[in-house]
């Protein structure tokens, strides 16, 4: 099942960001097997990450409980809201993404 996982950060969050930063990426790697798409979310400008958004593939809703409790930015309190949602598949077309970094507006 998939499920969708929300998370808005909290207010420490920029200032304990770059001493979790490298725990928390080497966690993600650690749990490739079960990530669909994960990224950080940022302000409009992309100046500012104000959270993160992951979708993952477990069997039951606790796995996404586990993955979330697991993360060592989640550890370290630096969200303020969690939202674990299931999720079923419609469109999938990562190809869609390419080049999503990009600024598409100034194309």
């Amino acid at each position: 099942m998939l499920f969708v996982i929300s998370r808005v950060a909290g207010p420490n969050f920029a200032e304990l960001r770059e001493k979790k930063l490298q725990f928390h990426l080497d966690y993600l790697r650690s749990q490739k097997n079960i990530i669909v798409l994960s990224g950080a979310t940022t302000s409009d400008d992309g100046k500012e990450f104000v959270g993160s958004l992951s979708i993952i593939n477990v069997v039951i809703r606790d796995e996404a409980q586990s993955f979330v409790n697991g993360d060592p930015f989640f550890k370290a309190g630096m969200y303020k809201d969690v939202k674990i949602t299931r999720m079923r598949k419609g469109q999938w077309d990562p190809q869609a993404a390419d080049g999503a970094d990009e600024d598409m507006h100034h194309k």
